[in-house]
């Protein structure tokens, strides 16, 4: 098999759009891993999305906050009546995203300055090794092992507004989704279903199983 890389950050994202916490290791079950957008928001009036949930690209500061009353009081200063609701996973897609540090190093590149691979939120975040040639279509519909779990590549995760969005500050940046766009046809990280329950924690090594 061969080595894709190692992981070096887990992160799990309890409420939906807001910040997420970092995990030294975690258990990935067929849903992924527990505690992961267990909770969204959503709209319940003020907006053209009421029923819906409320997303980051609505508001610039929600991934900047944990706290759910914090990121209520920010709906509704921008007039956006939210309502938080648990008990079911709240996935874009599917339920692992995964990041390579060479794709966010591209779009570095790219834009002369060195960009936080937290800005498009990942669920597993990997130090490529050094021979990684991949780019997300490649990888699109291979068996990665992670730790005990195995994951298969569902597809590239098309990419929104909410990526120019600064981690930190929150303060927008639209070259780098006008970049993203324009030299990587949108495109920046994989989705994964889960073929294995296991567990992963950092260092863990990622093997292409399958392609």
């Amino acid at each position: 098999m061969q080595l894709l890389g190692r992981i070096a950050a887990i992160t799990r994202y309890p409420v939906k759009s807001l910040a997420g916490e970092e995990l030294p290791s975690a258990e990935i079950k067929q849903d992924g891993i527990p505690g992961d957008r267990e909770a969204a928001f959503f709209v319940t009036g003020g907006h053209a999305r009421a029923g819906k949930t409320y997303r980051g690209k609505e508001h610039n500061l929600l991934h900047l906050t944990s706290d759910p009353e914090r990121a209520q009081t920010l709906a509704r200063e921008k007039n956006v009546d939210v309502e938080l609701r648990r008990g079911a996973r709240h996935f874009d897609d599917a339920p692992i995203s995964l990041i390579f540090d060479r794709w966010v190093e591209e779009v570095s590149a790219g834009l002369a300055r060195p960009m936080d691979f937290r800005r498009w939120r990942p669920t597993l975040y990997a130090r490529a090794a050094d021979d990684f040639e991949f780019s997300e279509n490649d990888l699109t519909g291979s068996v990665i092992e992670a730790g005990t779990a195995l994951l298969r590549v569902r597809y590239p995760i098309e990419r929104c507004v909410a990526t120019t969005y600064d981690p930190v500050t929150g303060e927008p940046d639209p070259e780098v989704l006008r970049y993203v766009a324009q030299q990587r046809a949108n495109l920046l990280g994989v989705y994964c279903d889960v073929e294995l329950a296991g567990a992963v924690r950092t260092g863990d090594a990622l093997r292409l199983r399958a392609r």
